[in-house]
């Protein structure tokens, strides 16, 4: 993507933020093109993106180092703003406790995804919140004065229907909440995954949570014996994975990946995801597409592919071409739960 266009949302960001100082932070930038303008505008630019897919698309001398959150401090923040009000709280809650009582944040995004909401969210923790005017369907918000609030992310919150507590950050999907896919898949793999362990040491094979999220999944197939490994491009979503295993007092392996890169052949039992069909704020079914496709290779013969997703997307044909027999296990107006075998000796 070098040498990519800004976009008018990230167009209007650096407008709007007049001259650079020395020190700018760009958070979840969108092709790398907001890294590279403020870099080539002179300034010492760290970039951080939540999303993998993003990140790789920033150089490796721009990316803020791991670890460096605490102790590199901006004079200027240029925020993509999440479409999620909860995701905006938790950013906002970040922000504030590591910014120095100078620095100030340019946050844009398109206006149709904005809300009165994130003004009050960036209230709570900021003295300053102002709102530019419109440019090309996109609007900036100018922050500053942190006054750092308490803390409400990550959340946690029991859900009794599927027997797991989960902590979350704001800046995953559904958050601490379970959503109709996910109940309706845990219901639907209840029959065939097994009871919770009591001990915790009946070994049922190799599980991948592909797409974890806040990590109901990998946690309910821990409780149940699973050697249980979770994947997902957000940082945010490992961390969240990461907490709702300890929170519930199980191992799972949680690690940030594109898909199934990394994964090696022949390694899961049983794979289980509830992916996404968007990427960024566009609906895009080509990853899941792809990772259907991939499927096969990391699965042992005789191994389990289940996933849900919405009725009207074209998974069915695609499963049972690339991984096997194909059946559907359970269905409402909303969504299908399928299960896919690979055949044992291929």
């Amino acid at each position: 993507m070098a040498g990519m266009p800004l976009d008018p949302v990230a167009s209007l960001m650096l407008d709007e933020a007049g001259p650079l100082p020395g020190r700018v932070l760009v958070l979840d930038d969108v092709g790398g093109a907001l890294t590279r303008a403020v870099a080539d505008a002179g300034s010492e630019v760290r970039t951080w993106c939540d999303d993998l897919r993003d990140l790789e698309d920033v150089p490796l001398s721009h990316r803020l180092p791991r670890g460096a959150e605490a102790t590199w401090t901006p004079d200027l923040v240029l925020w993509r703003l999440p479409r999620a009000l909860a995701a905006v709280e938790d950013y906002a809650e970040f922000l504030a406790g590591r910014l120095g009582p100078d620095a100030r944040i340019v946050a844009g995004g398109r206006t149709k995804h904005m809300t009165v909401a994130f003004n009050a969210a960036l209230a709570r923790q900021f003295t300053t919140v102002t709102a530019s005017r419109g440019r090309q369907k996109s609007r900036v918000l100018h922050v500053a004065g942190a006054r750092p609030a308490h803390r409400r992310w990550p959340m946690s919150r029991y859900l009794p229907e599927v027997g797991v507590t989960v902590v979350s950050h704001g800046n995953v999907f559904n958050t601490n909440r379970l959503d109709d896919g996910t109940h309706l898949l845990l219901r639907t793999l209840s029959r065939t995954a097994g009871d919770p362990a009591a001990d915790g040491r009946v070994a049922r094979g190799s599980a991948l949570d592909l797409g974890s999220g806040s990590g109901v999944i990998a946690a309910w197939l821990a409780q149940r014996g699973w050697t249980t490994t979770a994947v997902d491009t957000s940082a945010s979503a490992v961390v969240s994975t990461r907490l709702t295993a300890r929170a519930n007092h199980v191992r799972v392996y949680a690690r940030r990946a594109d898909m199934l890169l990394g994964t090696r052949p022949h390694s899961v039992d049983l794979l289980v995801t509830n992916p996404p069909f968007h990427v960024g704020a566009a609906k895009d079914s080509r990853p899941t597409l792809a990772m259907i496709e991939d499927a096969r290779r990391v699965l042992r013969p005789g191994g389990e592919f289940w996933i849900v997703f919405n009725t009207h997307l074209p998974y069915l044909r695609e499963l049972r071409r690339h991984i096997g027999v194909t059946t559907v296990e359970a269905q409402d107006r909303h969504y299908v739960v399928a299960r896919a075998l690979k055949e044992n000796g291929t």
